[in-house]
């Protein structure tokens, strides 16, 4: 072994290139920054969305609509579902607890219960709120309508 046959572990070793370290080496001077601007400076970080001068595409795009930040969302469950799940289960109470045992709601979810379908027994659905039509439907067969404290949106 002689010390001018020494070479590094295979991959041990970056092989980028050293710059700003004297002419001689062939990246010294500008250190491959090119001559003046932002991206010749120490500091510099482009943008989000910099195009390189170009007009941006988000200022070209045209912004269209209103987003209602009050907006209240609600899971929809129709009262077929409701039917689905009693002759599933035998239960003749719906929670929000059943719906989400069951995989039709998230935990978070606000729940409104809707008025298609028929609906042929007799239950007591609690939810946070209810179509005209899903009400009439489950009081017509003898059922009840719990509403859940609703969100502070719809109490105004």
């Amino acid at each position: 072994m002689n010390l001018h046959t020494l070479k590094p572990a295979e991959n041990s070793t970056k092989g980028s290139k050293r710059v700003g370290r004297g002419q001689g080496s062939g990246k010294g001077g500008t250190s491959t920054r090119g001559h003046k601007g932002a991206q010749s400076r120490s500091g510099y970080s482009r943008k989000i969305g910099f195009e390189g001068g170009q007009m941006p595409i988000y200022r070209i795009l045209p912004k269209r609509g209103f987003k209602n930040i009050n907006r209240v969302e609600y899971s929809a469950i129709n009262i077929s579902t409701l039917q689905m799940i009693h002759e599933k289960t035998n239960l003749s109470e719906i929670t929000p607890d059943v719906l989400i045992a069951n995989g039709l709601v998230k935990k978070k979810d606000l729940i409104k219960i809707l008025g298609k379908g028929e609906l042929s027994c007799t239950l007591t659905v609690s939810a946070h709120a209810f179509s005209a039509t899903a009400k009439e439907a489950i009081e017509k067969n003898g059922g009840a309508v719990n509403v859940i404290g609703a969100p502070a949106a719809d109490q105004q």
